[in-house]
């Protein structure tokens, strides 16, 4: 009788218990477009992956692979859009060439730091009209913010910029919207992959670039070839990272997948930004006493330039793309507003 019963109990957790068929387990095949090496910036994503694969016992799982092992870093999206890899990670600023509005979903000079950018995100409309960009841009994916950084520098230089005047004929490796002010400053810019960045230093294909927060930028070695290093990155007081689902692979798994994923993404953001703050002040101080590197602040009159300069790139690029033109319109509407509780419930500086 007793064996009976047991047996009764163990058939009612069989029956009862969710069944993991082969059609529920999902794997994730990941390209990155930032080596997991680059603390905040690629070092997020194994811990990602080991997350999905924990919560969900091991029926989501993701493999990771280093920049330009499966696919280069710029053919992210056009490779999860066609469905030839089913997801990868990256930033939007890197379609601007595609898509004019999605810088603004990566980087804004002068823009919202990382508490307030996650705020539009996901309290305001910022999610809803990140999708949107890339449904109305025709691109079959599906968005996931999963990674956000702290300021970044404001860029390694070979000599002393001490007026808008030292910025006209450099060469200079750039990101985003920020590129299309220095542009107007007569820089010569371009975007190069992290990987790209100190061998075009070395053989003077650039003189100058930016990139990410110190902790990366020193891991890069550009200190040993520029030594001056600007602050604060104006360009960048935050920058999001994305995780691209192939839309068809998305729309075919799971609620319990999607609510992994959605939620694992979002815990990333925090422990990305953390990481990120944590570990810069340390690399600075190792730089100067060790390397030799001399740390600069932008003047008033530079920040005042570059502001102003950023003032007429936007309206410019709204003008010319009316997606552009409604996203900003959005963040700056949103940003007067949270410009009200920031005046009044942050210590000043």
């Amino acid at each position: 009788m007793k064996k009976a019963l047991l047996g009764l109990v163990a058939a009612a957790a069989i029956l009862t218990a969710p069944a993991v068929h082969a059609a529920d387990k999902l794997l994730l095949k990941t390209p990155i477009a930032f080596a997991t090496a680059l603390p905040g910036l690629g070092s997020p994503m194994p811990r990602l992956a080991e997350q999905l694969d924990l919560m969900s016992g091991g029926t989501l799982k993701m493999k990771i692979y280093e920049p330009g092992k499966l696919v280069p870093p710029f053919e992210v999206l056009d490779s999860v859009s066609s469905g030839k890899i089913n997801s990868g990670y990256t930033t939007a600023g890197y379609w601007a060439g595609k898509i004019p509005a999605a810088p603004l979903f990566s980087a804004v000079p002068f823009g919202p730091e990382a508490g307030e950018y996650m705020a539009w995100l996901y309290y305001g409309n910022g999610l809803k009209l990140y999708q949107e960009m890339y449904d109305q841009a025709g691109f079959n994916v599906k968005v996931l913010p999963c990674a956000v950084t702290a300021p970044e520098t404001s860029g390694w230089f070979a000599k002393e910029i001490n007026s808008p005047e030292d910025l006209k004929g450099l060469k200079m490796r750039f990101f985003g919207l920020g590129g299309k002010v220095m542009e107007k400053l007569g820089v010569a810019t371009s975007l190069l992959p992290g990987g790209e960045i100190f061998p075009a230093l070395e053989k003077g294909a650039i003189d100058a670039s930016e990139f990410s927060m110190p902790a990366v930028d020193t891991r890069l070695g550009f200190y040993k070839l520029v030594k001056y290093n600007y602050f604060p990155g104006w360009h960048q007081q935050a920058t999001v990272y994305e995780v691209l689902i192939n839309k068809d692979v998305w729309n075919g798994a799971s609620a319990q997948h999607k609510a992994i994923l959605e939620n694992a993404c979002k815990a990333s953001m925090a422990d990305s930004f953390a990481e990120g703050e944590a570990i810069q002040h340390a690399v600075m101080q190792e730089n100067v006493a060790k390397h030799g590197v001399k740390i600069k602040k932008w003047s008033q009159e530079m920040l005042d330039t570059y502001k102003a300069t950023w003032e007429e790139v936007a309206k410019e690029e709204a003008a010319k793309d009316p997606f552009f033109a409604k996203v900003y319109a959005d963040l700056k509407t949103f940003r007067d507003g949270y410009q009200i509780w920031k005046d009044n419930a942050f210590l000043p500086r």
